[in-house]
């Protein structure tokens, strides 16, 4: 496994492996901290490609707030143990610099409620620049046959589509099921900056969203009563959403009844951290509300 800094390293690997028949290559990007999250997509990956490569970048750009950028884990050492055990070819772990060369002005926007609404709403757009810009980068970098993405971060899975799908970037997006602890909380990077009583609480969380998809299989269709039962189980552990959105997944349009499948999304603060989840509720033809 090489660990590689500069834009023309990795070009130079791409095209060594190229040449000993590496034609699929599968491609993680990450701010590194990796956890089991990151790794099962990695292994996604492995098992799917002739050539992995992971990128580790703390993007300056995605982030509104200093304290929360100031306070991101770098871990790039033990990061990269992680990745050798997962089967990874290449790291690529360029600095600032590198990406944002002196005089950088090009800035990626994708318009519309896919990056206006939700963590849109809440961090504001130029999040979803930095992140959509990054992104751009990246994959013009590494020029993968795949990228691979979680589910737990859906708006920001949607704005990479649809950016890949607007610039023709020749990507195939793959989105993989959200990695969880044995109690249900999405992992992430930013769950060790929980306190054992944050973590908890945090728990609440995955159980609001499980008390909807529950209602939704016992027919219950109404979204004002999947909102009143996740909202009772996040305040019977002290925590007030920023938001818990029902929409529609393609387009995060919000609903009033799940006569198909919806997007239940939620952002919260447990303490400092700031944590989100969702699920796909998907009614079921035999199910019906008594």
């Amino acid at each position: 496994m090489k660990i590689i800094r500069t834009i023309a390293e990795l070009h130079a690997a791409r095209s060594e492996a190229r040449a000993a028949g590496a034609t699929r290559v599968g491609f993680v990007p990450t701010m590194g901290a990796l956890h089991e999250g990151h790794l099962s997509l990695l292994r996604t990956a492995r098992a799917e490609n002739d050539l992995v490569v992971l990128s580790i970048f703390v993007n300056p750009t995605q982030f509104t707030e200093p304290s929360d950028l100031d306070a991101y884990p770098r871990t790039e050492e033990a990061d990269a143990a992680l990745a050798a055990t997962a089967g990874v070819d290449l790291i690529f772990a360029p600095d600032a610099a590198e990406l944002y060369p002196s005089g950088h002005a090009t800035t990626v926007h994708v318009a519309g409620r896919l990056t206006e609404t939700l963590e849109g709403a809440g961090r504001g757009e130029a999040h979803f620049d930095g992140m959509a810009t990054i992104v751009t980068k990246l994959l013009l970098a590494v020029l993968p046959s795949t990228a691979y993405f979680g589910q737990k971060d859906a708006q920001q899975l949607l704005v990479v589509q649809r950016m890949v799908a607007d610039l023709g970037i020749p990507t195939r997006i793959a989105a993989c099921p959200t990695a969880r602890a044995a109690d249900g909380l999405a992992l992430s990077s930013r769950n060790v900056r929980l306190n054992a009583a944050e973590r908890s609480r945090a728990i609440a969380i995955p159980r609001a969203l499980a008390a909807a998809d529950a209602l939704v299989t016992e027919g219950v269709r109404d979204v004002g009563a999947l909102r009143a039962a996740a909202s009772e189980i996040l305040a019977a552990a002290d925590i007030t959403p920023e938001y818990l959105a029902f929409v529609i997944p393609e387009s995060l349009a919000p609903i009033d009844s799940v006569d198909g499948p919806v997007l239940c999304a939620i952002a919260a603060r447990v303490g400092e951290v700031r944590l989100i989840d969702n699920v796909v509720l998907t009614p079921t033809p035999e199910s019906t509300q008594e």
